[in-house]
């Protein structure tokens, strides 16, 4: 699938690769860091790599969490909500760590655009929620596009 996704990316016109990688970016368990990992493969300059990951995955997460939080609203109008099991775990990991925790942590579990909707879910405020998913898809970003950037550095020695 990243090799399908990277060469949709790099089929774009040299100077429009860049929304090639934000257009993938957006998708879930793509996100910011294999976006911005397949920018670089592709070779647009890292930090381009990264800020365009960053901004597909970042309008992605939003359009998912303020889209839950208009379901919930609605749903819970006048309503209690009941659990499934499915999402038990992720509900132990969020009273647990809460908002910050799992912003930070949910990326190696499931895409920003699912723990940030489940947390709306859960009855976690949205701007909070965009806030610190934005901070996890930043880190998450410049993270795998570093490490990316070294690697292709290291294999061309």
């Amino acid at each position: 699938m990243i090799d399908s996704l990277q060469e949709f990316a790099g089929n774009f016109p040299d100077w429009l690769q860049w929304a090639g990688v934000l257009l993938v970016s957006a998708i879930p368990f793509v996100e910011s860091y294999f976006g911005s990992v397949i920018g670089v493969a592709i070779g647009l300059h890292p930090v381009v790599a990264i800020v365009v990951a960053v901004i597909g995955n970042v309008i992605s997460m939003l359009a998912f969490v303020y889209g839950a939080g208009a379901i919930r609203d609605k749903a819970t109008k006048n309503k209690q909500v009941e659990e499934k099991p499915k999402r038990q775990r992720l509900k132990r990991m969020f009273d647990k760590f809460g908002v910050p925790g799992v912003s930070l942590l949910g990326q190696t579990l499931l895409p920003s655009q699912i723990t940030s909707s489940a947390m709306v879910g859960f009855g976690a405020n949205r701007n909070v929620v965009a806030f610190w998913q934005v901070i996890s898809i930043i880190l998450w970003g410049a993270l795998f596009g570093v490490l990316a950037t070294l690697g292709i550095e290291l294999a061309l020695r």
